[in-house]
């Protein structure tokens, strides 16, 4: 079971100029440079070997602190689409992470960012055996304290489905995700409303851009169908759910959506959203009974203290640290302490 919500003991969000409005804060993401390097933290490339006969390795940076603290578990980032290790809120995690004492592992999921010239093939939602995979391949002295992983967007949703399919028998320690869609038939319509037209001008392009880099083997009709997609809804419905034996969009999505695993998870969760999350709608998390499964903590726009603003991953507030990073701190560091 997850500690409380009072006992995360978490200070309101409060948006910081010029970052105001749903929009804004989302676009922060996109307009703010990397952070560069984690300095003084030290960072080591790594390699995992898929044995699916693909031939394919996903490739992650483990970063190790300045100050390592005795106790923590490995912490491991999982990006959202068209992300990478270099991802803006990948590195601010990362350092909040190791500026507390945490090892880190920022992992690119197969085909993206330095994966993408390893890997013949591309990461989706229900691809979560490829971060099984790369658990099991991490050395001992790592895992010592256990694991515990965040996912960002999609690769939250990808990190719920995981912890719902291994129940009870999961080897993570704790977990949260930050605006992962749980509702993927839903949310994909919702992200062809018009009020997103801003975000398709530049998601399609982004995702030809990955799913057809150095590295991908597509055959000359696979390529044109992904650079034939406009929309979000095309690249999964022609692209992704076509080439890994989805009968379909509505398959694809109804397999893969976390809403039907969050009842399986058995893990100490929280899952953190906004209630002006322009990509993933609040009121999807709303529906869930969450009631029915104490291992889950929302911290939704629920109660006076927890966000009603925030944007798609953006809580970017007083300081120069996302208010997500510091509520993804506080709880690991409560259920650590709980272990």
């Amino acid at each position: 079971m997850p500690p409380s919500i009072e006992s995360l003991d978490l200070p309101p969000f409060k948006p910081r100029f010029p970052w105001w409005g749903a929009d804004l804060q989302t676009l922060a993401v996109l307009l703010n440079a990397p952070a560069g390097e984690l300095r003084p933290h030290t960072s080591e490339r790594v390699f995992f070997r898929m044995d699916d006969r693909s031939g394919d390795s996903l490739l992650g940076m483990i970063d190790t602190p300045q100050n390592p603290v005795e106790g923590p578990p490995l912490a491991v980032l999982i990006h959202g689409l068209t992300g990478s290790e270099t991802s803006f809120y990948m590195l601010n995690a990362a350092r909040y992470l190791l500026d507390h004492g945490y090892h880190v592992l920022r992992l690119n999921l197969r085909g993206a960012g330095p994966s993408r010239a390893f890997c013949r093939e591309h990461y989706f939602v229900g691809r979560t055996g490829d971060f099984r995979r790369a658990l099991a391949l991490l050395p001992e002295k790592l895992t010592a304290n256990g694991i515990a992983a965040v996912g960002f967007s999609l690769g939250g949703a990808m990190l719920l489905k995981f912890l719902g399919e291994d129940g009870r028998f999961s080897c993570l320690r704790a977990a949260a995700t930050v605006c992962a869609p749980i509702d993927l038939m839903r949310n994909c319509r919702h992200m062809m409303k018009p009020r997103n037209t801003l975000y398709h001008a530049y998601l399609p392009a982004d995702l030809k851009r990955e799913a057809t880099g150095e590295g991908a083997a597509l055959t000359q009709d696979e390529r044109d169908t992904v650079q034939r997609a406009n929309t979000l809804w095309d690249y999964d419905e022609r692209f992704i759910a076509a080439c890994h034996g989805f009968d379909g969009i509505e398959d694809y999505y109804s397999i893969c959506s976390p809403m039907g695993y969050l009842p399986e998870i058995r893990v100490p969760t929280l899952m953190l959203a906004a209630g002006d999350d322009p990509w993933v709608p609040a009121e999807f998390y709303r529906e869930f009974d969450w009631t029915t499964n104490p291992a889950l903590l929302p911290l939704l726009p629920l109660l006076p203290l927890l966000p009603t603003m925030g944007g798609h991953v953006g809580f970017h507030g007083e300081g120069k640290q996302p208010w997500s990073d510091l509520a993804i701190g506080r709880f690991f560091e409560k259920v650590v302490s709980r272990s």
